[in-house]
């Protein structure tokens, strides 16, 4: 079976290394699950420009992410920065969140399967996938699936219920 391409998206850096999120566990379980040969994994440089932001320490931790995990990072290109601004232009995303529909347009154009986010604010809304998968298709392009770490991974042993995680120890 072919193993999913997906984009981890800057979210998912941060809640790696932030135990008090309530997603912490299954985010750190979904870069196992890449590390393990489920997924295939890659980012951006939109996502790297955005980890450059953080303060020093934090910045190094997340950077280091991507060569421990073996996450691919896809270039800008101006096919990407076109699509992005054509979500925004058309309404899939807010004026203002062009960094967010650069992810999703750096996923779209690069034919991978799915975003991996939890950025709620932007990407994983039903009317951003509705609108980004409708201007999708009218271009050629087809619709990628946007998720979370917690609608993808195996979770067997970590239960995630009710905004806590409940990991059982066994």
């Amino acid at each position: 079976m072919r193993k999913q391409k997906i984009y981890l998206e800057t979210t998912l850096f941060n809640y790696y290394f932030d135990e008090d999120r309530d997603a912490h566990a299954d985010t750190v379980t979904l870069f196992e699950e890449c590390l393990s040969g489920k997924f295939e994994p890659f980012t951006s440089d939109y996502v790297i420009k955005e980890i450059e932001d953080a303060p020093a320490i934090k910045r190094e931790k997340m950077l280091g992410l991507i060569k421990q995990y073996d996450i691919t990072i896809l270039a800008t290109t101006d096919e990407t920065d076109n699509l992005a601004g054509r979500y925004v232009s058309e309404g899939a995303l807010p004026r203002g969140s062009l960094a967010d529909a650069s992810h999703i347009a750096a996923a779209t154009v690069n034919d991978l399967d799915m975003i991996i986010s939890l950025n709620f604010r932007h990407i994983v809304k039903e009317r951003t996938i509705k609108h980004t998968a409708a201007i999708n298709m009218l271009l050629g392009y087809r619709a990628v699936e946007i998720n979370t770490p917690m609608g993808v991974i195996d979770d067997e042993k970590t239960r995630y219920h009710l905004g806590r995680d409940t990991r059982d120890p066994s």
